[in-house]
């Protein structure tokens, strides 16, 4: 039978680069195409899910033939993928079977700054060092000395998220997810409930939203052939973004806004929205705290409510029944009933919360979804419940008699009151179209037209609205990041697309599977940590409180190790970690090189590993590996990653590195009672954390379920969970998926999981952390070093508004950048500018530009388009140059992110300013240039790869043997 190896022409034609790739295309082509050979050798074909990049979770199938990968591609069963497996996914098995993988457990030999002189040590002594390191630096100066960085790993151990603070004892992890999906689960979670920012794309929303991202190329939930799918067979698709996108050309209605400017485009959608009365009626009064009462008077000081599933620190302006009367609860919020013109109220305290006369029971009515072409894709509609009224008597009231009342308070006082809906419609009144307009560049009947597009229904007969709001990572990076994703939620929310058909979902359930690294199955001996050290926590206090983030802020971090204050931080552990993806990558790189020890548990020499490391530690391939998998956003899919061959030399599974560590530290990760085993290494221990994750299905055991998985495929949550999943308008039934998590909440309620139990217009939760500060509502701030805020940065012909972090099919974030088919198609890193302003500053196609900030300078590659606004371009993030043979393999001559003021982050939560900010363009001359040469060049003169015919590319060739 032939060799099944995919060419480099082949690998070409399922790119689909965009046509601005011509710039940069070679004589010749650096990988020739591969002939079959012959072959009598086992052929298997496997089952699995791709990481090629982030978690997407895409199905393929995986052939190997003599012991060896030579193809992947998709698997028709996976209905969140559709059977797509992209270019990334593709060239996995280059990244397999790569000649510069790290093989086996390293220890530096050299200074840090210097080539790090590796030597191999065994995997005892790489535990073994680590761990005694960190337990030296945590008896001199505390257990929070140490800290852990983690990206966005490939597989469900992400220990610095959880496990490893539970090891050490430490509370500091520098997370990804502060910058990425991080602000859109937090600002869910103050209005309703964690990480309901995912929609369900595979719903096949009616109207399609893509707001901030291009989903067709790549994202974190459903994208790719889905998102093209979903788009073109939408009634209406509508793209919201500073650059049309690869799809956007095809969008009905194209919000081209300033960047940056997205909250207040998100807000003048509800102003509209509202003086249109599109909203959901029935749902705001009754889903929503709309309807609420708000204490005008600022002579009343805002009081307790017991109530809260986020905060114990709850401290709010919304009148109760503690406050009206003596032995009144604090758990009865006021509302107007609209019908005896009475006070009334919701109790969200109690054995059953509810409404003044009503007995709560969970919902059961309803009817089958009618979505049109799940048939397409073998999904099942699921059953939609039909909305329960409010007791008869009861119809709290959205508008107040002449706008507000007085009401008279236990004391003898009076206080004039008013609704939040009130409250909210005066809010809106600064993000009218005209106003937003003026803001955001955005025509006013753009602005209208989209607003109305959205919110009115295409088909009212099926009870819900058109769909969610796919808002992705450009609504994080401007400083506003958890405003601008609450006015987003809030959007869906007040046109009923909570829980609904395509709207949005939260998470995929089906078991605990954060146990798989993030943190460990209860084994009761883990090392307690303080919270309140928590690093950031002294800028945005929300860090770390009872109602989260979770995450140590990546700034505050490196200012400790710089300062030592408020305590010396000298050590830690990065899995799969990246100081390039946030903060000001050159003082972050400066300071990680001060440590006393850094271990860094990854695939490659990334600059973190050769610059930072003492120990280097090598993880597996999704290739090499197994592991559970579960669709980290709204699909409802789960599936697995299936070990296809063994990892090369001594390279282990992430989850076995992190069980590893725990038993070099002394600390059980499983409970002998609770899992059977206490020190369990190798296959058992992936075996063992996999079974623990299926503890809650109706497969228990890790090999049986491998063995249906392979059998059947995908495995749909709808019919694996029908009440967690397959029934929408949840709310409605005390699910414990959104009042608890896993396992399900014992104290069931109806309604969302905030202090309200209602969908939170006016957040409780950030009244009482930030109290004064005006943030009940989602206000829209400017980016800090934007037009507005800094118009300094935009005084002459040079000076641009830079959006970065666009998605394109070849690269995931600072990923792939040595896999040959890759590189060969997009050599270079590219500056999107609009022609008009390249041919006022000299510039052609192709051309190398200087791109400058008060911090640094980079280059990269114009590219001509005029899908961007004349005075913004678009520059890509996180490039860094593998064929530089130095340690920091040439992050600075290209990072996007050594460009920013580590300072300017959102007033809220800390995430970084990484797009919307000024900058200088000019041209990259000899004159202007090192080593007279404009194209970038390692230390001793070495220019990057910058041709797709660079021979180098050849020397990362796929290496097939010496592996063992």
């Amino acid at each position: 039978m032939g060799e099944l190896l995919m060419t480099r022409r082949a690998f070409a034609k399922v790119m689909a680069v965009t046509a601005a790739a011509a710039g940069f295309t070679g004589a010749q082509s650096a990988l020739a195409d591969t002939e079959p050979a012959a072959s009598s050798g086992e052929v298997k074909r496997i089952r699995s899910a791709c990481r090629g990049c982030g978690k997407m979770e895409c199905g393929v199938w995986v052939t190997v033939q003599d012991g060896r990968v030579v193809k992947t591609e998709g698997d028709e069963s996976a209905f969140q993928s559709a059977g797509n497996h992209c270019a990334k996914g593709q060239a996995s098995l280059q990244a397999a079977y790569h000649p510069d993988r790290l093989m086996y457990p390293l220890k530096r030999t050299n200074p840090k700054g210097q080539e790090p002189g590796w030597v191999r040590i065994s995997w005892d002594e790489a535990y073994r060092s680590t761990v005694e390191a960190i337990h030296k630096n945590q008896e001199k100066y505390g257990n929070e000395t140490c800290f852990f960085m983690g990206g966005t790993s490939r597989i469900w151990a992400m220990g610095p998220y959880g496990a490893l603070k539970q090891c050490f004892g430490s509370p500091n992890g520098i997370q990804a997810n502060e910058i990425c999906k991080g602000p859109r689960f937090y600002a869910t979670k103050l209005n309703d409930s964690n990480a309901y920012s995912w929609m369900e794309v595979v719903g096949r929303p009616r109207v399609y939203v893509q707001w901030g991202g291009a989903s067709e190329l790549s994202n974190y939930d459903d994208s790719c052939r889905t998102t093209v799918d979903v788009a073109t067979r939408a009634d209406k698709h509508i793209l919201v973004d500073p650059r049309q996108t690869n799809l956007g050309k095809e969008a009905d209605i194209w919000v081209n806004l300033r960047p940056g400017t997205d909250g207040a485009v998100a807000n003048c959608w509800a102003n509209v929205i509202i003086e249109n009365e599109l909203y959901d009626d029935l749902y705001v009064r009754k889903w929503m705290n709309a309807p609420m009462l708000v204490v005008e008077d600022e002579s009343f000081e805002p009081t307790p409510s017991s109530s809260s599933a986020q905060t114990a620190k709850v401290r709010t302006r919304l009148l109760k029944e503690s406050d009206l009367v003596e032995g009144g609860a604090d758990t009865r919020f006021m509302v107007l009933n609209e019908i005896t013109n009475e006070l009334s109220w919701y109790d969200a305290g109690g054995d059953n919360p509810g409404w003044e006369g009503e007995d709560w029971v969970p919902a059961t009515e309803g009817k089958e979804a009618h979505q049109p072409g799940l048939d397409l894709t073998g999904q099942t509609q699921g059953f939609v419940l039909d909305y329960v009224p409010f007791p008869d008597g009861l119809l709290p009231a959205l508008h107040t008699p002449e706008g507000g009342f007085e009401v008279e308070l236990k004391d003898g006082s009076s206080v004039h009151v008013r609704t939040v809906w009130e409250r909210y419609i005066e809010f809106l009144e600064d993000y009218t179209p005209e106003k937003v307009s003026e803001i955001s560049g955005v025509d006013v009947e753009v602005l209208k037209e989209a607003a109305i597009t959205y919110a009115t229904r295409v088909d009212p007969s099926t009870g819900y609205g058109n769909g969610g709001i796919q808002y992705m990572l450009a609504l994080e990076h401007a400083c506003n990041s958890t405003q601008n994703n609450r006015a987003c939620d809030l959007l869906a929310g007040i046109t009923g697309n909570m829980d609904t058909p395509g709207g949005m979902r939260g998470s995929t359930p089906g078991w605990p599977v954060y146990d798989l690294g993030m943190c460990v199955p209860d084994s009761g001996k883990t090392t307690e940590y303080t919270i309140e050290k928590i690093l950031g926590k002294e800028r945005f206090p929300m860090i770390g409180s009872d109602c989260n983030p979770s995450w140590a802020d990546a700034t505050s971090v490196y200012d400790a190790i710089e300062s030592g204050e408020p305590y010396n931080v000298t050590c830690g552990i990065g899995q799969t970690g990246d100081f390039m993806n946030q903060s000001n990558s050159l003082f972050a790189a400066e300071q990680l090189q001060k440590l006393d020890f850094w271990c860094s548990i990854d695939l490659w020499h990334t600059p973190c590993v050769d610059m930072m490391a003492d120990i280097a530690m090598p993880a597996a391939h999704w290739l090499e590996l197994d592991c559970i998998r579960k669709s980290q956003g709204s699909s409802g899919a789960f599936g697995a990653t299936v070990k296809a061959v063994e990892p090369p030399g001594e390279a282990k599974n992430d989850l076995e590195i992190v069980v590893g560590l725990y038993k070099a530290a002394g600390v059980p990760y499983f409970d002998e009672e609770y899992h059977g085993a206490a020190w369990l290494e190798g296959d058992e221990a992936v075996d063992a954390c996999n079974n623990v994750a299926l503890k809650s299905f109706r497969i228990p055991d890790w090999n049986d379920y491998k063995k249906e998985f392979q059998e059947k495929g995908w495995f749909d949550s709808k019919v694996e969970k029908p009440d967690d999943w397959g029934v929408y308008r949840r709310y409605q039934t005390g699910n414990g998926h959104i009042n608890g998590g896993f396992p399900p909440n014992p104290n069931q309620h109806q309604g969302w999981n905030t202090t309200t139990h209602k969908q939170e217009i006016w957040s409780t939760v950030l009244e009482s952390w930030l109290p004064g500060e005006g943030e009940e509502f989602p206000k829209f701030v400017e980016a800090p070093h934007g037009p507005v805020a800094d118009p300094d940065l935009f005084t002459d012909d040079n000076s641009f508004l830079m959006t970065t972090g666009r998605r394109q099919g070849t690269y995931f974030h600072s990923e792939h950048r040595q896999l040959p088919w890759c590189r060969e198609l997009w050599p270079v890193p590219r500056l999107e500018m609009n022609p008009v302003d390249a041919e006022r500053l000299g510039l052609e196609q192709g051309d190398w530009v200087w791109i400058e900030t008060d911090q640094h300078k980079i280059r990269e590659v114009v590219d001509l388009y005029y899908g961007i606004a004349p005075g913004v371009v678009n520059a890509e993030h996180q490039w860094w140059y593998p064929e530089l043979n130095q340690p920091d393999h040439g992050f600075k001559l290209s990072g996007v992110n050594c460009l920013i003021d580590r300072h300017a982050q959102d007033r809220i939560i800390g995430s970084s300013n990484l797009r919307a900010y000024g900058v200088k363009v000019y041209k990259a001359t000899p004159e202007n240039s090192p080593f007279g040469n404009p194209v970038p060049c390692g230390d001793d003169g070495t220019p990057i790869i910058h041709t797709c015919d660079d021979p180098r590319l050849k020397e990362w060739q796929p290496l097939y043997e010496g592996r063992e």
